[in-house]
């Protein structure tokens, strides 16, 4: 019972050891995998593209134009080029692409939205709002 006792305690510090140090192997390998062109996330959050790779130093261009310096333990994600462009440009993935409408579908009318409590007072669905009362 005892013994339990004592090596409950030295097995969880053996597997948190194992699991810190295989975090920080893939951690190096994906420092390593840096390339200029690449797309990468860092640990702030902010979505850049690699310009240029130093000894420890990684240059990001995060607009046109603006290029700055980051330590390279502060990217937390190299991305794939289609999920880059898909969150940069705003693209859905290509299997979340809309279904192309039918050709007997009817066409949706273009009206404009008015912001006239004309048909609010009415509560008319033409006119926006239900009336309040």
């Amino acid at each position: 019972m005892n013994l339990i006792i004592l090596l409950l305690p030295i097995i969880a510090i053996v597997l948190m050891f194992r699991s810190q140090k295989k975090r920080q192997s893939q951690m190096q390998q994906m420092q390593t995998a840096l390339e200029p062109g690449a797309g990468v996330r860092t640990i702030g959050g902010l979505y850049a593209q690699v310009k240029a790779v130093n000894d420890e130093t990684v240059e990001l261009e995060i607009a046109p134009g603006v290029v700055t310096h980051f330590t390279k333990s502060a990217i937390a994600a190299v991305l794939d080029p289609q999920e880059y462009d898909a969150i940069i440009n705003g693209r859905p993935a290509d299997d979340e692409l809309p279904e192309p409408e039918a050709a007997d579908a009817e066409p949706v009318e273009d009206k404009p939205l008015s912001l006239s409590k004309d048909g609010a007072e009415k509560g008319d669905v033409e006119g926006g709002a239900p009336a309040s009362k």
